[in-house]
């Protein structure tokens, strides 16, 4: 029989807002029981278990609810109805450092933290050289938190709530600290954890590493659970999620649709209609120019499927595709897309000259589709797509229209080598 770790049954989470502070106290003293707030319920009815050795993704959107959910397992927060059963020793990285004293040293902290797990300082002296050494701060162990930088800060957080052999860890976007040489320590100590039959709750944004480690993933969109199973089945839902083409029903009207054997009532998916665009994360901050006797009127992301989609997983073939309206007749329009990353290095592109493409004349009043079609090489992270339509007048480049950090890519892996790019080495590997 299969021990449970981790058992949450009928959740609900709701909250009252006022929409100003002396509401609540005008509520709190109303002889006439009058309510001035409004409820919003930041999880509804949340059931799910998790079994002991077992790694759970949670994924979803910001304001999904999340964050919500961890603390009410880890007794932070109080449910309005529902509960939870924890059986073993749990280890949080919700709020990194929540909790230390900044006045404590380094050395202090991490008993003071160790008591708040349950550990004697006994046990804490078993384990302080480990964490000591993980965290890798120098002397800086020895001086008060006050005066450590953020990144000091949160290596010892880390290293304090990952050495201290959980029965359960519960890890909230914790991974992103310090330099990548930091995160891959961290990686690994969490591998090491799976391997060895801990409990891990795992909550990111970074769906490669979901993929990667996860035996199982939910997925909660609008305070529900709106699916659950193998992890890169749930990240293909959640990229749909993100586009908006998912309707917002949850796991419970699905499972029902299906157990009635009425398929025709789970539209979980829905079909793209209108403008491209629409379904992109458009950056607010993107710079639009041209003189626009050339437009782009459309654009989207397409994935290995041909479905609309800013998240592509990496090795996989997909397209930039560009509708473009020519308001002028026009000879050998050039059209154009790149990628850079967030610092603002372009990474690669590529455009109709390059290729080769013969682009010949286009009528005032045409529309041009174009699209590009390649695999995606570059490494799992988030980067910003530029969209271009220029052309030669003499010898003189003239700029129709470019959409400079037009929306977002967000690429998924489970497998990162060093710098930009995957070269999709293969290694022979022999003992002579």
């Amino acid at each position: 029989m299969t021990e449970l770790a981790i058992n949450v049954k009928n959740i609900k989470k709701t909250y009252k807002l006022y929409d100003k502070p002396s509401l609540r106290i005008k509520e709190a003293f109303s002889l006439s029981g009058r309510k001035y707030h409004k409820e919003f319920d930041a999880l509804k009815d949340i059931s799910f278990r998790v079994e002991r050795g077992e790694m759970l993704g949670i994924i979803g959107k910001n304001g999904a609810g999340k964050s919500t959910l961890l603390k009410i397992i880890t007794g932070v927060l109080t449910p309005t109805e529902g509960s939870v059963e924890i059986n073993g020793k749990v280890s949080a990285l919700l709020e990194l450092g929540a909790g230390f004293n900044p006045e404590y040293t380094g050395i202090e902290n991490i008993y003071l933290n160790g008591s708040m797990i349950g550990y004697t300082e006994k046990e804490m002296d078993t384990k302080i050289d480990d964490i000591i050494q993980f965290a890798d701060i120098g002397d800086f162990i020895h001086q008060p938190v006050k005066s450590y930088s953020s990144g000091m800060f949160a290596r010892l957080a880390f290293a304090v709530s990952i050495n201290v052999e959980p029965d359960i860890l519960i890890v909230d976007e914790a991974l992103s600290v310090g330099d990548v040489f930091f995160q891959a320590k961290c990686y690994k100590k969490l591998n090491d954890l799976k391997n060895s039959g801990k409990t891990i709750l795992f909550v990111t944004h970074d769906m490669g590493s979901v993929i990667k480690y996860c035996n199982r993933a939910i997925l909660i969109n609008d305070g529900v659970i709106a699916a659950e199973g193998k992890p890169a089945e749930i990240v293909d839902i959640y990229k749909k999620v993100l586009v908006g083409q998912y309707d917002g029903i949850g796991k419970k009207e699905i499972d029902a649709a299906m157990d009635d054997n009425i398929t025709n009532k789970v539209h979980n998916i829905v079909t793209p209609q209108g403008m491209w665009k629409d379904y992109m994360l458009i950056n607010p901050n993107s710079q639009i120019y041209g003189d626009k006797r050339a437009e782009i009127i459309d654009f989207g992301i397409f994935d290995e499927n041909g479905e609309i989609n800013n998240t592509i997983s990496k090795m996989r073939p997909f397209s930039v595709k560009m509708k473009v309206k020519f308001h002028e007749t026009i000879e050998n329009p050039i059209f154009a897309f790149s990628i850079k990353d967030t610092k603002g290095t372009e990474l690669t592109g590529t455009n109709t000259i390059i290729e080769d493409i013969d682009t010949g004349i286009v009528k005032a009043g045409e529309e041009i589709t174009i699209e590009f079609r390649q695999i995606m090489r570059i490494q799992g992270g988030q980067y910003l797509l530029l969209l271009g339509c220029t052309g030669y007048q003499g010898d003189n480049l003239v700029v129709y229209n470019r959409l400079y950090d037009i929306c977002c890519i967000t690429i998924i892996s489970d497998k990162t080598t060093v710098g930009y790019f995957d070269m999709d080495s293969t290694v022979d590997y022999r003992h002579i």
